[in-house]
């Protein structure tokens, strides 16, 4: 994990970045001091609150969310929540991540990367980030603005087969929905996707979250990790 007098902005930059971006896919929602929440049930993937502060309270969180249709999920940035009480139950559990400015440049990516420039392009992306599937995903075509990029990697024969979400806010980029399909190297996609962030916002240093496996090739391609999170869904 960083350590040092940064950490904290840091975080805290990774946090916000992170809620921006799911407010952006949802469609709206509320911000206050210490979260941001949407009272309307978000698309697939997407918490209904986010916590922006360790002094969250549970009380707070949940009086902006609907709690009682199926469904609802809490993204507790600083897993610092018991949410158990009031029927949640922990779904998993993640490291927030980042990537300095001045970090080495990824290798080379035998890829061709672009920005997807339109609705079009956006659903072509959305098939290869869903494995083939057609308008189940949560991305739509108002997410096509100057600060957020769809990254799309493809092979020669034009097929998009690695790709990456990018949401700049501040002096951070957030990096999110890595993925590679057809076989291609995750390494591939990660190196893909930071060499095409750093061409367009150059100076920017780069945050996320990620677990597992996916957190492993992170750190492999530069990153370190922040502190951890934890995402609760409704149960009862």
């Amino acid at each position: 994990m960083i350590t040092g007098p940064d950490t904290p902005e840091l975080l805290r930059a990774a946090v916000r970045n992170n809620a921006e971006w799911c407010a952006a896919v949802s469609g709206g929602g509320t911000f206050t001091a210490d979260a941001w929440t949407s009272a309307h049930r978000t698309p697939p993937y997407y918490p209904d609150g986010v916590t922006l502060t360790p002094q969250a309270s549970a009380g707070g969180l949940l009086a902006g969310m609907d709690t009682r249709s199926p469904g609802c999920s809490v993204k507790d940035s600083f897993a610092a929540l018991d949410l158990a009480p009031a029927g949640f139950e922990v779904l998993f559990g993640a490291e927030w991540i980042h990537r300095p400015a001045h970090a080495p440049a990824p290798a080379a990516s035998v890829l061709a990367w672009t920005r997807v420039a339109d609705p079009g392009e956006l659903a072509v992306w959305e098939a290869a980030w869903s494995g083939g599937g057609e308008g189940t995903g949560p991305f739509h075509p108002g997410l096509l603005t100057p600060e957020i990029a769809f990254l799309a990697g493809r092979s020669g024969d034009g097929r998009v087969v690695a790709g990456a979400a990018a949401h700049r806010t501040g002096a951070v980029v957030g990096l999110s929905n890595v993925f590679a399909a057809d076989g291609t190297p995750g390494d591939e996609a990660w190196s893909g996707a930071l060499a095409a962030v750093a061409g367009l916002w150059p100076g920017h240093a780069v945050v996320g979250y990620e677990s597992g496996e996916d957190l492993d090739t992170a750190l492999r391609h530069g990153f370190a990790p922040l502190g951890p999170l934890r995402v609760w869904l409704h149960t009862a």
